[in-house]
């Protein structure tokens, strides 16, 4: 079965899309991915959805705009890599950007992901898969994190726990080891508010700190990273998840008043430093020995430098490319792949240990392409195993 998997993460950035091959192997599930590459928003796409991720209020005009702009986006995408490639795909999913999870008390009420399918189903003719976390939401769950019943179908049990880090923007790892249900949740932001300080510091030139080097002119502030640290949502146990309903600007400026005498240069060093020791007190946590890590993050070597002498010397700190051949950045537009995957065949995409939900779920609801949908028989019971197979390294369209 070939699949388009399309991600758009919460650093609203981009588009990831992967093309990937899926074929049942005996009792595992070979994963093949042919293509994959990152797709640049235009400016204004990217402008407009940064605005609906702040809490200030936005016309509703603006989410109806962002959500068909996004969805056409989309659809171009995907004809472009399928026209590329030659491939025929049986079924695309999106993602959607996410630009609401609210969370009440530790329980998720709400998830919203805009970018209508139907403009891809339109354009294409192939089914599309969409709108993957709500499910999982109303059973009880936390709707996040998804990329866990990958790692989970990666790494199986290792004998030594091994956490699988995600540098989005938001952290969050999956902590799976030999005889033990796998766990998986928020850590708090990656690159949320590094990403905030990069704006500002570079007067909107730059979206992020580009290879670290905001971060690594300027010194550490304890007393800004103590500041930090204090929230309660670190203290709170898994499962929890978090976003930029909570980590805006506004968020990030209610501490710099607390600390007005540093430099812009100080202030992304001690956030930088707050994404890698939180990282870090989480894995401590639950006795985590290696970690392998995907995502932008893992671009920025002060962040990945941080993140290291935190972990210490006995937590080898690897990327997804180094430790499994996954390029890590097209490891989240897989994951999309493999819930379509799953959920094309009638089995459940979440793991209750992990978003705890009260059941495991189907992810997703189906946009019929061209012709009427005719779903196969649904299997009795799903891969033991996910084995990867000519992972090429993704492309970068300008």
């Amino acid at each position: 079965m070939i699949i388009v998997g399309l991600m758009t993460g919460t650093s609203a950035d981009a588009l990831d899309v992967a093309l990937v091959e899926l074929a049942p192997a005996g009792e595992d599930l070979a994963l093949r991915l042919p293509a994959s590459r990152e797709v640049p928003f235009e400016p204004a796409l990217r402008a407009d959805i940064l605005r609906l991720l702040t809490p200030e209020d936005v016309p509703l005009s603006l989410v109806s705009s962002v959500d068909a702009r996004l969805g056409h986006a989309a659809a171009e995408a995907v004809e472009q890599v399928l026209a590329e490639t030659g491939a025929a795909a049986d079924l695309i999913v999106f993602h959607g950007q996410t630009v609401r999870h609210d969370v009440e008390d530790g329980r998720v009420t709400a998830t919203l992901q805009l970018g209508q399918p139907a403009w891809i189903a339109e354009r294409t003719g192939v089914p599309v898969l969409s709108d993957v976390r709500s499910r999982d939401v109303v059973a009880g769950g936390q709707g996040a994190p998804l990329v866990s019943m990958l790692d989970h179908l990666l790494l199986g049990e290792p004998e030594a726990p091994t956490a699988l880090l995600n540098l989005g923007g938001i952290a969050n790892i999956t902590v799976l080891a030999a005889g033990r249900a796998p766990l998986a949740f928020d850590t708090g932001p990656a690159n949320a508010l590094i990403d905030l300080m990069a704006h500002r510091l570079t007067e909107g030139r730059e979206s992020c700190d580009r290879d670290g080097r905001l971060a690594a002119a300027g010194d550490v502030d304890a007393e800004l990273l103590a500041d930090l640290l204090a929230d309660p949502y670190y203290a709170r146990p898994a499962p929890k998840s978090t976003g930029k309903e909570q980590l805006h600007a506004s968020y990030l400026d209610g501490y710099l008043r607390r600390h007005p005498h540093l430099s812009g240069h100080e202030v992304i060093a001690t956030l930088t430093a707050l994404t890698a020791r939180t990282i870090a007190d989480a894995c401590r946590a639950h006795g985590v020995t290696a970690v392998i890590a995907a995502g932008g993050g893992t671009r920025n070597p002060t962040q990945m430098g941080m993140l290291a002498r935190e972990l210490g010397p006995k937590v080898p700190l690897r990327t997804t490319d180094e430790a499994l051949g996954l390029p890590e950045g097209a490891k989240e537009a897989c994951l999309m792949a493999l819930l379509g995957w799953l959920s094309w065949h009638g089995l459940p995409g979440t793991l209750p240990s992990v978003t705890g939900a009260a059941r495991s779920t189907i992810a997703g609801r189906l946009s019929p392409g061209a012709a009427p949908l005719r779903l196969p028989d649904p299997l009795p019971r799903p891969p033991r195993r996910l084995l990867l197979h000519d992972t090429p390294p993704p492309t970068e369209e300008s």
